[in-house]
């Protein structure tokens, strides 16, 4: 997957700027406390996090991404590394993670690596796409390319709070708190701000599309979803997420 550093800021701010209150609510970070932030994107939670006196590392397979956090937040430390294979010279008293963990198909060597990562005792605080998210987006869309003669292929794993509580408990940790729920999340433009969601997300979904009939596509899913997904002016995702605390054991 090739990040877009630049457009993830510009128009889709609302990844990072959701996790304020998993940082304070959920995670509450300690002064002189380290922590591993597991997909950090270009780094605005990292800082905050650094911010609080604790000791950060923000980890993500992007490289343009982590470039872009260091120039961005110079006083922080960036790794470029896999949610399914790092390796950290420390284990850490806390992870957290931020609209990641869907992106990781391979859940168990995700789930494996952040316990290896984590002290005995260590807090896992994560949150990610929960069973639901954006299918109305996805719905469409596969609709619409399977009319145009191309075959759809679901990407993303959104699990259920039951289904991803297992996995953790399964390798060794113990589930604190959950919460799963709904979340409308308001896209910064009405007219295309579908068109870009999927430009930014789901490039994936047209590989082997010519360019011509990715854009046809895109229109064919703002045009058919935007009604249904417009209040009062503006046009909303229906976002569905999936919170976890936990501890390793």
């Amino acid at each position: 997957m090739i990040w877009d550093a630049d457009l993830y800021k510009t128009k889709h701010a609302f990844v990072f700027q959701y996790g304020n209150s998993l940082i304070g609510d959920w995670l509450q970070p300690q002064e002189g406390e380290t922590i591993l932030d597991l997909g950090c994107g270009t780094g605005e939670l990292t800082a905050q996090l650094a911010a609080t006196g604790a000791r950060v590392t923000g980890l993500d397979a992007s490289p343009d991404m982590i470039a872009t956090a260091r120039q961005s937040f110079p006083e922080v430390t960036f790794e470029v590394g896999d949610a399914t294979t790092f390796t950290l010279p420390q284990q850490f008293d806390a992870i957290f993670s931020n609209a990641t963990l869907h992106w990781v198909r391979e859940k168990e060597k995700a789930i494996s690596r952040m316990h290896a990562q984590l002290k005995k005792g260590g807090r896992l605080v994560i949150e990610m796409g929960g069973k639901g998210n954006v299918d109305s987006i996805l719905q469409t869309l596969d609709k619409v390319m399977q009319a145009k003669g191309y075959h759809y292929e679901p990407f993303w794993y959104f699990p259920s709070p039951g289904e991803y509580a297992t996995l953790l408990e399964n390798a060794g940790f113990r589930v604190e708190r959950v919460h799963f729920f709904d979340r409308p999340t308001q896209l910064a433009d009405v007219n295309n701000g579908i068109i870009d969601w999927l430009e930014m997300f789901g490039k994936h979904f047209f590989a082997g599309v010519p360019e011509n009939d990715q854009q046809a596509i895109l229109q064919q899913v703002q045009h058919e979803l935007a009604p249904q997904l417009t209040r009062d002016g503006q046009l909303y995702a229906d976002y569905v997420r999936l919170r976890v605390a936990a501890i390793k054991i």
